[in-house]
């Protein structure tokens, strides 16, 4: 009776470690699944503000590349303006800067 007990013992305990490893065997899947889920919404998470942040970048070069546009633009009509104005002192200051140019190159 003895070796009986002892074996529906040690039964018991195999098909409690069994249950034990499925049990192990099952939170692992689920903690893997979990990891899984979290990593998928944190690259989205990056994503999203990668765009953000490229969007911004994009917009504030557009922004300074107009405001350098305009700038320019407005220095050049500014030229135009004072050439218009004063043609024989323009033509005067280029013939200067001319000989500068001519003696700094000789050099």
């Amino acid at each position: 009776m003895e070796a009986k007990s002892a074996q529906d013992d040690y039964n018991r305990v195999k098909e409690d470690l069994q249950a034990l490893r499925d049990d192990l065997a099952k939170l692992t899947k689920a903690v893997a699944d979990g990891q899984k889920s979290n990593i998928s919404s944190l690259r989205d998470e990056i994503r999203r503000e990668s765009r953000e942040a490229l969007d911004s970048v994009r917009k504030r070069g557009d922004e300074a590349l107009h405001r350098a546009r305009d700038a320019g633009t407005k220095a050049v009509h500014d030229v135009e303006h004072q050439i218009e104005e004063r043609p024989f002192l323009s033509i005067l200051i280029m013939f200067l800067a001319g000989i500068l140019v001519g003696r700094l190159l000789d050099r």
